[in-house]
């Protein structure tokens, strides 16, 4: 059975924020929307919400979510959220590094594969 992860491609005055993974040893140095999986008592919206509260210590509100969905390993799937902040400044916890990224700068980090599918989409939001 797959299971559920959500991401959130938080906007900001035309940027969004990217965390760079410092965990498994094969995704560390890689960059990510934020997120994480979906507990069984929850709605993809409440499971975002909470995954950023605890990974970057503030609140977002999710605006809607992006098209598709990719496949991490054959274990889980990804989908996104387009969101934005609600209250707090994002600080990382469970990543080294997060940078709010223009269009133009979508491609200076090396994303991890999952989340390659949903940057045409941000691109167009961004642009």
């Amino acid at each position: 059975m797959t299971r559920l992860v959500v991401g959130a491609a938080i906007i900001r005055d035309d940027r969004v924020l990217a965390a760079r993974r410092v965990t498994p040893p094969s995704a560390a140095g890689r960059w990510e929307f934020p997120g994480g999986k979906v507990e069984p008592w929850e709605s993809t919206e409440e499971a975002i919400v909470r995954e950023i509260q605890e990974e970057l210590g503030c609140a977002i509100t999710v605006d809607h979510w992006l098209e598709g969905e990719a496949k991490i390993a054959n274990t889980h799937v990804l989908i996104v959220a387009r969101a934005t902040l609600a209250d707090g400044e994002p600080t990382p916890a469970e990543h080294d590094l997060i940078r709010w990224l223009s269009l133009a700068e979508l491609d200076d980090v090396p994303w991890l594969d999952s989340d390659l599918p949903f940057l045409p989409e941000l691109r167009a939001i961004l642009a």
